[in-house]
């Protein structure tokens, strides 16, 4: 019988005071006041799990925001792999801003945005290549456990793109709400006999209500 690994993904909470600016890996706000929504996914994740969140505070406040709408679990292990995006030196700037900054470098990023690197930052292949390093990790030392991680829009769809073997522009393709649910799961075996290991997805961007 194989053994299945189930990863739950949870992007945080909306967050608040970025309007029109570009966060990244930017420590910010969020708002947690949707209890309806928090309550939701509380009633839908296991708690029995092993936990994560990124070093970055909304996925934190988000974390406790589930918890205190009904549900225990263990405290979360903060992983910085699960961060998001690294915009580095675009970080907190506007469009305009950016593009003001360096025009030729501005232009040329977006001739291939999932392959290039923005100014003193990564690119979405290299978080693909980051959050599929922790994945592989936790995959391995937890086989046919349930495994919920509350992190980002971009390592969602990373953790998608690692999972499924997409190339990072198909990857990028993907809308992650706030607060949405993802459901990735680890099949050792294989879904097809003498495959030997494989992922399916369950959910993708689910609504939190």
């Amino acid at each position: 019988m194989s053994t299945v690994t189930r990863w739950w993904w949870v992007r945080h909470a909306p967050v608040v005071g970025v309007e029109g600016r570009i966060y990244g890996s930017n420590d910010v706000e969020c708002d947690t006041t949707d209890r309806q929504s928090f309550e939701n996914l509380a009633d839908r994740l296991p708690g029995d799990a092993i936990w994560l969140t990124s070093h970055l505070s909304r996925t934190h406040r988000t974390a406790n925001a589930i918890g205190d709408a009904g549900l225990e679990f263990p405290k979360p292990i903060r992983e910085a792999q699960l961060g998001e995006q690294d915009f580095g030196h675009w970080q907190g700037e506007t469009w305009d801003e950016m593009r003001s900054r360096d025009e030729a470098v501005y232009d040329r990023f977006w001739q291939m945005p999932a392959r290039n690197r923005p100014p003193g930052g990564e690119s979405f292949a290299d978080q693909i290549d980051r959050v599929g390093t922790i994945i592989d990790q936790y995959t391995t030392d937890h086989p046919g456990q349930d495994i919920v991680a509350v992190t980002h829009g971009g390592t969602i769809r990373a953790a998608i793109s690692h999972a499924l073997e997409l190339p990072p522009e198909t990857g990028m393709s993907f809308t992650i709400g706030t607060l949405s649910l993802t459901r990735l799961e680890h099949i050792e075996g294989g879904l097809l006999k003498g495959k030997g290991r494989s992922w399916r997805a369950v959910t993708i961007n689910q609504p939190a209500k």
